[in-house]
């Protein structure tokens, strides 16, 4: 399976020059790129791959306005290239209806205004030189190797984050590590109030990360505010807010990275409800859903459950799994969100509503993976009887 492993790197001066000067290169030519397929799209003509790069990179390099893109390997300003046919892709696929999962609009342009920065090098583009990793074009940079890699890498990605921070995010194999089996199988129910409540009735608390630092964050913004638009200190204080959103951000994925694990680890099988997130959060609960990190938890889930061997399902959204009875099945109606217990009218058990739904999405995971799951429902046809093989006709 292919997965990222992502460094810090600690670049000189020189060498962050040199990375600043990769990253406006190939935001240049990723504009460039959908400006020609933009036009070639409005005049009906059909441009090819080859075409789009050599306009965008060998040409454009000829000009003696545009030679600085000579300057940076060339292999960053092909995925460049890549990047925007890809998006393209994306958007037509999307309008075509032969793209899967949420629809994706026209692609945007780059902004050099943008404090995270980022460019893609294949294996003709960067070298592993001990403990160091060599760049075209920028040198050898010092990494801080946090774990080994487990194979040679693909491609890597060097980033630089709005918080001055630099990374270096490897593509590589890794082979699946099946944990012992075991015989447990849970469902679990994302809320606000608990970040999830297990079918064994067991609660993770929410720990609200963002809200933890908000009067922070607050008072940071407001400093920034008051910055005059293009001096030092305004600066200054913009890498403050964004070293504040990182703290945020990594204190969240680390807790998602170990709750997911011990959910995988300990059971055999786990399943989620299928939520509508971006739905959620457009709502006045916005900030409490994004905060939350629903999404990232069950990704990770996912993603682990593959690496160790588990199984790991989803139950539809449109299930009703907080009306129905866990226990007969009866469907009991709506639940205001401010009960948090209720009695079934039909058997009379009294249900924790979170532990009930967890109990529920648990039952659905288990029914579709019980199922044919992909084989051949439809019996075989068989040959007909001597008996059967001819027409009986009345007489006339």
């Amino acid at each position: 399976m292919q997965v990222r492993y992502r460094y810090r790197l600690y670049p000189t001066p020189g060498q962050q020059q040199a990375l600043a000067r990769t990253f406006g290169c190939a935001r240049v030519v990723y504009n460039d790129c959908l400006r020609v397929r933009d036009e070639a799209h409005a005049a009906g003509e059909k441009i090819s791959d080859t075409e789009v790069q050599r306009r965008v990179v060998t040409l454009a390099k000829q000009a003696p306005e545009r030679a600085w893109p000579g300057e940076v390997a060339s292999v960053a300003l092909v995925q460049a290239c890549q990047d925007a046919r890809r998006a393209y892709r994306n958007w037509f696929g999307s309008l075509s209806g032969k793209r899967k999962g949420r629809k994706a609009g026209h692609p945007r342009f780059r902004s050099r205004k943008d404090h995270r920065q980022s460019v893609r090098l294949t294996r003709n583009g960067f070298a592993l030189h001990g403990d160091r990793l060599y760049v075209a074009k920028v040198g050898d940079l010092r990494v801080r190797w946090s774990r080994d890699l487990p194979s040679i890498p693909s491609s890597v990605t060097v980033i630089r984050e709005a918080d001055g921070r630099y990374y270096a995010s490897f593509v590589v194999e890794r082979d699946v590590t099946p944990l012992p089996a075991c015989d447990r199988e849970i469902g679990i129910d994302l809320g606000l109030a608990s970040l999830a409540v297990t079918s064994d009735g067991e609660v993770i608390p929410n720990p609200r990360f963002l809200r933890a630092r908000e009067r922070t964050l607050a008072r940071a913004q407001r400093a920034l505010s008051r910055k005059h638009k293009g001096s030092a200190n305004r600066a200054k204080a913009r890498k403050r807010v964004a070293v504040l959103h990182r703290k945020v951000r990594e204190t969240r994925l680390d807790h998602a990275h170990q709750t997911a694990l011990k959910l995988v680890r300990d059971n055999q099988a786990v399943y989620a409800e299928d939520l509508c997130v971006s739905g959620l959060a457009r709502t006045r609960l916005a900030k409490s859903v994004h905060d939350a990190g629903w999404s990232q938890l069950v990704r990770l889930i996912e993603e682990k459950a593959a690496r160790y061997g588990r199984t790991f399902g989803k139950a539809g959204r449109f299930e009703p799994t907080s009306q129905v009875c866990s226990a007969c099945g009866a469907k009991d109606g709506p639940k205001p969100l401010r009960g948090r217990a209720w009695t079934c009218a039909a058997c009379g058990t009294v249900h924790d509503r979170d532990v009930n739904a967890a109990k529920n999405v648990l039952a659905l995971g288990r029914r579709e993976s019980q199922n044919a799951c992909g084989g051949q429902v439809r019996p075989a046809s068989a040959l007909a009887p001597a008996s059967e093989a001819g027409t009986h006709r009345g007489a006339a």
